[in-house]
């Protein structure tokens, strides 16, 4: 059992023994399988922006499963998609031609902004990276992967290898050879100090540096926002001033919307777009948010680097008529009510009150991010020092209240905000009331202890 708020590096838990559904889950599951919470819950239902467990606790879902329900629980008109769909035929594969599939394709392709677009569908974001990886080494025909220290992008083989979090990554074996660049941490490291404009330029100099003592390297993978790593991005522009270096030396840039795709970042509807100085990514990939709930990934790429491969490929899951249908309505959902300009007004908001709240408090460091993508970087009272356990502390804490939130970061000291794209006023003042309670009972216990 892990510690509250479990995360990498979380010391075993000497808390209450195991028991029901809990005891029977470290049975049979890995014990790497992390959980949160002291006391780990089931969840059993929800609504809206809103969870119960299997106690009867309702809760407001600030994490939506990792950033996956992406509009909100039980949303009626993809609920409707998958049992009208279901109702027809559950499983044909890629060896079949798809109507949603096709559908879905023309619709991901066309807000893709990247130029005569394919797609491929996976289940996951890991599969879809993994797919981007093995487009960009075939097209380059290159192992060598250009990745942002502090990042995250899943957690197959290939995809741990280009993960710049030890957190995150169990083993240094890999079957590509992997280069780390700066520039996905604005506020630690080398360059800090420096202004947008400055930490721009030295980071482009460290790429081209690194450049200098590399041949043939086949592309440079990026998050826009980083996720698990923290909720941490660069100054915009970063990646348009990266892609003028890459195209100089021939190398693509797949970018990793995983987490910050379809307007969850409020001001864009892809992460790539706050960086579009040198056009649009050569490769995107994309999943959690796009099925709220459902698996649904896939990589966009240009026509030239998505058929380059010269071997036999389908997929028997990816691309399912009925994550196909549920990703449609989604979508639909979405792009109807405006849900990206609810992220941008009430993720503003928000940012706004938990800086307010945040702003005479020793253990908060640095209150970030972009519409509902938030993160609250937690510190030892009145220190720089990254804190751990006053992040499980906030997150169990915010629990009790009936709020749930994730954790991250290089150090597991970042707390990840990312409700629903439906969120309310109402419920974000909520939510932040409940944050602001949560994180001064922490450092009550961090002081006290």
């Amino acid at each position: 059992m892990r510690a509250p708020g479990a995360g990498p590096g979380a010391q075993p838990d000497t808390g209450p023994v195991a028991t029901g559904l809990h005891a029977r889950h470290r049975a049979v599951l890995p014990d790497w399988l992390t959980l949160l919470y002291e006391r780990p819950i089931e969840l059993t239902h929800g609504e809206g922006r809103h969870v119960w467990d299997a106690d009867g606790n309702r809760y407001l879902d600030f994490f939506g499963g990792i950033l996956t329900t992406m509009t909100a629980h039980a949303l009626p008109e993809v609920a409707k998609a998958v049992a009208e769909q279901a109702g027809r035929i559950l499983h044909t594969s890629t060896l079949y031609l798809s109507r949603p599939m096709v559908d879905l394709a023309e619709r991901i392709a066309a807000l893709s902004g990247i130029p005569d677009a394919r797609v491929f569908f996976t289940t996951s974001g890991t599969e879809a990276n993994d797919t981007a990886l093995l487009l960009a080494t075939v097209y380059r025909r290159s192992n060598q992967i250009l990745a942002m220290r502090n990042s995250y992008h899943g957690r197959s083989f290939s995809a741990i290898g280009v993960t710049g979090n030890a957190g995150w990554s169990p083993t240094g074996l890999s079957p590509l050879q992997t280069l780390y660049v700066h520039g996905g941490v604005r506020t630690r490291g080398p360059y800090a100090g420096l202004s947008d404009a400055a930490y721009i330029d030295a980071c482009v100099a460290d790429l081209e540096d690194l450049l200098g003592q590399t041949a043939g390297v086949a592309a440079l993978i990026a998050e826009p926002v980083q996720g698990v790593g923290g909720f941490t991005s660069p100054p915009d522009g970063l990646y348009a001033a990266f892609r003028e270096v890459l195209d100089r030396h021939g190398i693509l840039w797949i970018a990793d919307e995983v987490q910050t795709g379809w307007g969850r970042t409020g001001d864009h509807f892809w992460g790539w777009q706050a960086h579009t100085g040198n056009g649009p990514p050569d490769l995107l990939t994309f999943a959690k948010g796009i099925g709220n709930g459902m698996s649904v990934g896939g990589v966009v790429a240009r026509a030239e680097v998505m058929n380059c491969l010269g071997a036999n490929s389908i997929s028997t899951f990816g691309g399912s008529p009925v994550t196909m249908a549920a990703a449609l309505a989604n979508l639909d959902h979405l792009l109807a009510h405006d849900l990206q300009g609810n992220a941008r007004r009430v993720g503003g908001l928000l940012i706004e009150r938990l800086r307010a709240a945040c702003a005479g408090l020793r253990v908060v460091r640095e209150v970030r991010g972009r519409g509902l993508m938030i993160g609250v970087e937690l510190v030892a009272p009145g220190t720089d020092e990254p804190s751990p356990r006053a992040a499980g502390l906030v997150v169990e804490a915010a629990r009790e209240r009936g709020l749930l939130i994730g954790k991250g970061g290089l150090s597991g000291s970042a707390l990840r905000i990312a409700p629903p794209l439906s969120l309310t006023v109402e419920e974000a003042e909520t939510g932040a009331r409940i944050l602001a309670e949560a994180l001064r009972e922490a450092e009550r216990g961090m002081t006290a202890g």
